[in-house]
């Protein structure tokens, strides 16, 4: 019989392409995640992962067991919910792993709608960037996420996630004051073509807003040369004001910013693409239902506000 357990450790390992990273996901020694490892072999029958560098990398008969492995894992998942549900889940905690913009946008409104609507739900929550929350979701570190889409990102066909799309914003330049481009009623809309020999301020790689931004100006023809980095969009926003630099900014990101000695255009074509996730057969789980539901709620809501200028 194989163990739940090892098979947790195996997606782990799968995942973060390290057993130390593993280990530190999982809140075990790099000792204990490799005795899992070799312990599953050893029921198996099969080596599951060969040396690849620094890490690690799957078997053809450990890429077989990944797939079981997540099938075996949401039908737990499943389990869980069900008998959750059978005991009325009225009450209980749910951790969100979320980034800021999205706590301010959807989160932070879905929670004053669920103190009424579900006054035993308690929610935590945990800011994330980057990639960082879908990694804590599939950890089981939080149990839902509020992410944005990138290159790599899962998608509805990945196994181990329910995804569920929340809004799709468009990203608006940010230029100095006295940058020639800024000027106000030239008749001409800015293209990212025209930004190709400038020096650009963004977030950091791994960061899925720097993924689009990228792809969007490769797309115009030419690689942003990033010069400064920072996830804080308020220090984006001051970097820019500062003349070092000109930068693509999600709309909602500016809502609330006060803006000075800048001046914001919008940007043809990028878009920053927000879902909600949980693990796999989680989706019914009594205490994410009523979340999952208002989080589309206050989205479908934020819609019209994403699109205007």
């Amino acid at each position: 019989m194989i163990d739940t357990r090892r098979l947790r450790t195996l997606r782990a390992v799968a995942d973060h392409g390290t057993v130390t990273a593993a280990a530190a996901a999982l809140h075990l020694t790099p000792s204990a995640v490799s005795q899992q490892l070799v312990a599953l072999e050893h029921e198996v029958g099969h080596k599951l992962f060969t040396r690849d560098g620094r890490g690690v990398r799957l078997t053809a008969v450990g890429k077989i067991m990944l797939g079981h492995a997540n099938e075996v894992l949401a039908q737990l998942e499943r389990a869980e919910a069900e008998v959750a549900a059978y005991a009325t889940g009225s009450a209980g905690e749910v951790t969100v792993a979320c980034f800021a913009t999205a706590i301010s946008a959807v989160l932070s409104p879905a929670m004053t709608v669920l103190r009424a609507k579900a006054p035993g739900l308690q929610v935590r929550v945990r800011d994330a960037e980057g990639d960082q929350g879908l990694l804590m979701l599939l950890d089981g570190e939080a149990d839902l996420t509020v992410a944005v889409e990138y290159r790599g990102a899962p998608d509805v066909t990945d196994r181990r996630l329910s995804l569920l799309p929340l809004y799709a914003e468009p990203f608006d330049l940010v230029l100095p004051h006295d940058h020639p481009l800024a000027a106000a009623g030239d008749g001409r809309a800015v293209t990212l073509a025209d930004l190709g020999g400038e020096t650009w301020i963004g977030p950091y790689p791994g960061n899925p807003v720097h993924d689009v931004i990228a792809f969007a100006c490769e797309q115009a023809g030419f690689s942003p040369r990033f010069a400064h980095c920072s996830d804080d969009f308020r220090a984006v926003a001051a970097l820019v004001a500062a003349g070092a630099g000109v930068a693509l900014v999600p709309r909602l990101a500016l809502r609330d910013m006060a803006l000075s000695g800048v001046v914001v255009r919008p940007a043809p074509g990028p878009e920053r693409r927000v879902f909600a996730a949980v693990r796999r057969g989680a989706d019914a789980h009594p205490l994410l239902v009523p979340l999952l539901d208002t989080l589309g709620g206050v989205a479908a809501d934020l819609g019209e506000g994403c699109g205007e200028g």
